[in-house]
């Protein structure tokens, strides 16, 4: 359902938290280069100015963007963390709204404000994490309840908490005892920020194929108190490949392609550009159904399903546009849209169904995290 890369050549800078120096200030963008010491300068623009700098200035948070050059000025040394890796040519973007994640809370220590995870509807639990929230943070602080605090203890919560507020302090007393530009805060490692967020209940087995590494994961478990998970960290001993095994590069190959073809005989094309991506629905060869209505409400149900499933897969972002085969009932269209919006729902990056265009093209946003499948494997070469 999802890929996540590593390379030993290409760090990782999103999330990593700097203490920068400004370079240039650009009233007309409503933004700023700020020199972290990366390749890059950080792009920040006016809307990623915190609460506490903006009242600092004399200005009301929520009241609109304030102008950035009565903000910022060249040579102004501030903290800041990477909330975008580059894009192609662009710049990283950067953020002064820090936001530090531990496997219960995401702590805010610049915004004043209170979270609950989309992903928790019971009503009874928001009120208990809301109210367990308000008793933890202090004054200008903002916390946001993960998806895995629903059934944490209390004790488990304020623990969590705990260590993100030493976190901060160490980051705040760094940020004093040094010059710009500087590292401040580096990001979790790729393997250890996949068990902190996707190590949940629904989770049966981790594999791994090192027994090196098997050791390490299970030290970071107890580390992170999560040891009642460690007997589902198992060691691959196979004599085939664990990428073989599970013919991972075969279908990270069939990932890259163009088309995707659909169980009933439905295909899909997926055409990726800068502005936006495209994808088209095909019924193909079905001839399952005994009329052609059926085989059109067929195959656009299950293209509603595939295409929530590459844009996880394919890591794709931004605008999607997707032309369903046309269908003559609005009662059929609707099913169309309820499907897209239920498996929208499992997906962890905010994505959102727009509408249906006059012309019944469907539009879709999803959240930018980064470059897309295609985009990581078409600049580098990535071991296996």
């Amino acid at each position: 359902m999802e890929i996540y890369y590593g390379h030993p050549t290409q760090e990782k800078i999103v999330g990593n938290i700097y203490k920068g120096r400004v370079e240039d200030v650009l009233p007309g963008l409503g933004s700023a280069f700020v020199d972290v010491g990366e390749k890059k300068s950080l792009f920040l623009s006016q809307g990623e100015i915190n609460d506490a700098m903006l009242l600092s200035c004399g200005f009301k948070p929520w009241h609109g963007a304030a102008p950035i050059n009565k903000i910022l000025r060249s040579d102004q040394t501030l903290i800041l963390q990477v909330r975008r890796g580059g894009i192609g040519s662009k710049n990283p973007q950067g953020t002064t709204k820090i936001s530090l994640p531990g496997r219960y809370w995401v702590l805010l220590p610049t915004e004043d404000r209170l979270g609950v995870s989309r992903r928790i509807e019971n009503v009874r639990d928001q009120r208990r994490l809301r109210r367990i929230a308000r008793g933890l943070k202090r004054n200008g602080e903002g916390m946001i309840a993960r998806t895995a605090a629903q059934g944490a203890s209390k004790e488990d919560l304020e623990r969590d908490y705990r260590l993100l507020a030493e976190t901060w302090k160490r980051i705040q007393e760094a940020a004093r005892n040094s010059s710009a530009p500087q590292l401040l805060h580096k990001t979790m490692g790729l393997v250890q920020t996949i068990l902190r967020d996707r190590l949940l209940p629904d989770v049966h087995e981790v594999i791994v194929d090192s027994k090196f590494f098997q050791e390490k994961i299970l030290y970071f478990l107890d580390y992170m108190q999560m040891a009642e998970y460690k007997d589902r960290i198992r060691l691959h001993q196979d004599k085939t490949h664990l990428f073989k095994h599970f013919r991972v590069e075969e279908q990270i190959q069939e990932t890259l392609s163009r088309r995707v073809n659909l169980a009933g005989g439905g295909f899909l094309v997926i055409d990726e550009a800068e502005a936006l991506t495209a994808i088209d629905v095909n019924t193909g060869a079905d001839v399952r159904h005994r009329n052609q209505q059926a085989a059109i409400l067929n195959t656009n149900l299950e293209a509603a399903q595939e295409i929530a499933r590459q844009l996880r897969l394919r890591q794709i972002s931004g605008i999607i546009v997707v032309d369903f085969v046309d269908m003559e009932t609005q009662r059929y269209e609707q099913q169309v849209v309820n499907k897209v919006k239920e498996e929208f729902k499992k997906d962890r990056v905010p994505t959102d169904f727009i509408d249906i265009t006059g012309l019944g093209l469907v539009e879709i946003t999803r959240k930018r995290a980064g470059e897309s499948l295609t985009g990581l494997l078409g600049n580098a070469k990535f071991d296996a």
